[in-house]
């Protein structure tokens, strides 16, 4: 299967969401690429030291990846895909190869409404495709005290993609991860909440991805207990 975590702008959370969902699905025993086809490379960096069990890959090339895809999804039980904050084409092109669009959104008025631009070459990949690949709305950087409005309802409902009910907090652990080379569940105490919210909106994603092969699970890196 391949999943790609897409949204055309910047600061979403992109990267925490790849690299987090490709860490929990190799803790149930899956077999996982991650494509990295930002031309930052971060998130390649970051999930090297964190998971070194994830096989990572560069992409930035929107021919190598139409290319490639395919091939490192032969090889692989999942690749999760990190998409660019911007380059159109790198983003078509993961689309017309996904089978999942994950849509991280921060959690505004305005940040919903932009979606309605952000999501146009998913809704170009769908249409070329006879309506795949299928896609989920997910509020990320939320605050703690935050209620979803009725305005904001309506405006995931007019872009007719669904969200999901599990939502990722604004968290300062989420911002450390990536410097302690770790995932959230590799922290320790202080990193329980956002396991448990990561874990949550996970099982909802993929609710037949986990631990089908939890027999073959391996030992946990705990950080900082």
């Amino acid at each position: 299967m391949i999943i790609v975590v897409a949204n055309s702008k910047g600061g979403v959370g992109k990267s925490t969401l790849a690299v987090h969902l490709a860490a929990w699905l190799h803790e149930q025993g899956h077999t996982v690429t991650l494509a990295d086809c930002d031309t930052q490379h971060s998130s390649s960096d970051w999930a090297t030291e964190a998971v070194p069990g994830v096989k990572s890959v560069r992409l930035t090339d929107p021919d190598d990846i139409l290319d490639r895809l395919p091939a490192l999804g032969q090889q692989s039980d999942y690749v999760v895909a990190d998409g660019p904050g911007s380059n159109t084409e790198t983003s078509r092109a993961l689309l017309l190869r996904a089978d999942l669009a994950i849509v991280p959104c921060k959690a505004s008025m305005l940040e919903v409404r932009a979606l309605a631009q952000a999501t146009n070459v998913l809704r170009q990949a769908q249409d070329i495709r006879g309506g795949q690949p299928g896609a989920m709305i997910v509020l990320s950087m939320v605050g703690k005290t935050y209620r979803l409005t009725q305005d904001m309802k309506d405006a995931a409902a007019a872009l007719e993609l669904p969200m999901a009910r599990t939502a990722l907090t604004l968290r300062q652990i989420y911002a450390d991860a990536p410097g302690q080379g770790a995932v959230v569940w590799q922290l320790g105490a202080r990193g329980r909440d956002a396991t448990d919210e990561v874990e949550a909106l996970f099982r909802e994603l993929l609710p037949a991805a986990r631990a089908i092969k939890s027999t073959n699970r391996p030992p946990k890196k705990v950080l900082g207990s």
